[in-house]
């Protein structure tokens, strides 16, 4: 039997993570394990409460402690604005940014015919019971632009005409890119989206 099999299994399960293969994991099981009573214990420790509480709020889908987040029980954040996102990263991205004041409704995915993934396997049939119960003026389509994503975004468009205010994210040159690097979707894109100056 291996000495190190607790280890190697480590290392296995944090290479399964996004952003880290079998080296990145490796190396940073060993940083923790180096520091172990400042880092591995306490990360432990972190890990198992957040696996024992973590959940989806009931009301919107972002993950949090209780059954309905911060953001649907704020009264400030009850300004008629809901911002429609693919998956609670995008929801985090958004507060990130600190700009967006409304809230959000998490779809968990877009549509795919390939993979079999229609309305009723997202959160798509619930946004119009949301647009009534919260007095909802404005609904923003913040999905990414992937074939999916545009396809689920004019699918919510059509479900919701003529009930509520429609907008979606602009889309095109991100401040600081140059065209050199760009893909040819952006490009076109931006091309759509010139205004005025």
């Amino acid at each position: 039997m291996s000495s190190t099999k607790d280890i190697d299994a480590l290392i296995d399960m944090m290479a399964k993570l996004p952003g880290l293969g079998p080296r990145s994991a490796r190396r940073a099981v060993l940083h923790l394990i180096r520091k172990r009573s400042l880092q591995l214990t306490p990360l432990a420790d972190l890990m198992q409460t957040v696996a024992a509480t973590a959940q989806e709020c009931l009301n919107c889908g972002n993950i949090g402690t209780q059954d309905v987040c911060d953001i649907c029980t704020s009264n400030k954040r009850a300004n008629g604005e809901l911002c429609i996102v693919e998956d609670v990263a995008d929801l985090w991205a958004m507060e990130r940014s600190g700009v967006f004041q409304g809230r959000y409704h998490v779809l968990g995915g877009t549509l795919s015919a390939l993979d079999a993934v229609g309305p009723e396997e997202l959160r798509i049939p619930r946004i119009p019971d949301r647009i009534l119960s919260e007095n909802v003026t404005e609904v923003i389509l913040a999905l990414n632009a992937t074939i999916d994503g545009q396809t689920t975004a004019h699918y919510i468009a059509d479900m919701l005409d003529g009930q509520v205010k429609l907008t979606s994210l602009a889309q095109g040159v991100p401040i600081g890119g140059e065209l050199d690097y760009l893909d040819d979707g952006t490009i076109s894109a931006a091309l759509r989206a010139r205004k005025s100056i």
